[in-house]
């Protein structure tokens, strides 16, 4: 029996549409977590339910910009120079506010990253590519296999790339739990903290559990799916980079 380890090793040669939804992909996601991260240091504070300011208790402060601390507040001020006018509370300090193209974009990518990820479920689920290469076999379900494999991943045990060699059982179950589990939840939580499809589709707030608390869950969800990337990149690096990036582009 070949050595879990081969995890990373790569088939004999990728379909063009895996290299391309790929590559949108891979784009795509760069793009979210840049702007997300813009996002997140417009207002680095994270909550639960539907309701979350600066002056209601946050689950999670992010010290990543200037905007998680600040002097206080000043004396109301009115917005207009008329009777009645709304009055609000103005900050003492200069904020960090890059938030009008940062949301933009970041929506934008979302929308590339769905019609990507949907095109490749298609054409994985008609062409049998999921059930030949990403569901596990029968004899795969093994705790003993599973954790032998784990063991090799955490001593950074996996030998080079090679031909004809298949996914190991943990690279599958982490395909799955991305692009079953995470990428959906990051898709609906996202959709939810925005105000007109929440109007339209209320169920998504009840489904997690308010706006503020969609906001945290995608924070969440979107850090593993880093982690699966910074842990994706090691494995090639460490299997043979330049192999695999010929089987990923324009090689076999």
């Amino acid at each position: 029996m070949p050595s879990p380890t081969s995890l990373y090793m790569t088939r004999s040669k990728h379909r063009p549409w895996v290299k391309i939804t790929h590559w949108i992909g891979t784009i795509a996601f760069l793009l979210l977590l840049i702007t997300g991260y813009e996002i997140l240091m417009v207002h680095p504070r994270l909550y639960w339910g539907d309701v979350g300011n600066e002056l209601t208790p946050a689950i999670i402060e992010l010290p990543i910009s200037r905007n998680l601390h600040h002097g206080g507040w000043e004396n109301t001020q009115a917005f207009f120079n008329t009777p009645g006018s709304p009055v609000s509370s103005s900050r003492t300090y200069d904020i960090f506010n890059q938030n009008g193209w940062g949301r933009s974009l970041h929506f934008l990518s979302g929308w590339f990253l769905v019609a990507t990820g949907l095109i490749y479920l298609l054409i994985a689920l008609f062409s049998g590519h999921i059930r030949r290469n990403l569901w596990p076999a029968s004899k795969e379900f093994s705790m003993r296999l599973f954790l032998r494999d784990f063991a090799d991943h955490v001593r950074m045990k996996a030998p080079p790339a090679s031909y004809g060699t298949k996914y190991g059982l943990l690279q599958k179950s982490s395909y799955f739990i991305v692009l079953f589990f995470l990428l959906p939840v990051i898709i609906l939580s996202g959709l939810t903290m925005s105000p007109a499809v929440a109007a339209a589709c209320p169920f998504l707030l009840k489904m997690f559990f308010g706006a503020q608390s969609a906001r945290t869950i995608h924070f969440f969800a979107s850090a593993l799916v880093v982690l699966f990337l910074i842990v994706h990149i090691i494995m090639v690096i460490r299997t043979g980079f330049r192999q695999q990036m010929r089987s990923m582009t324009f090689g076999k």
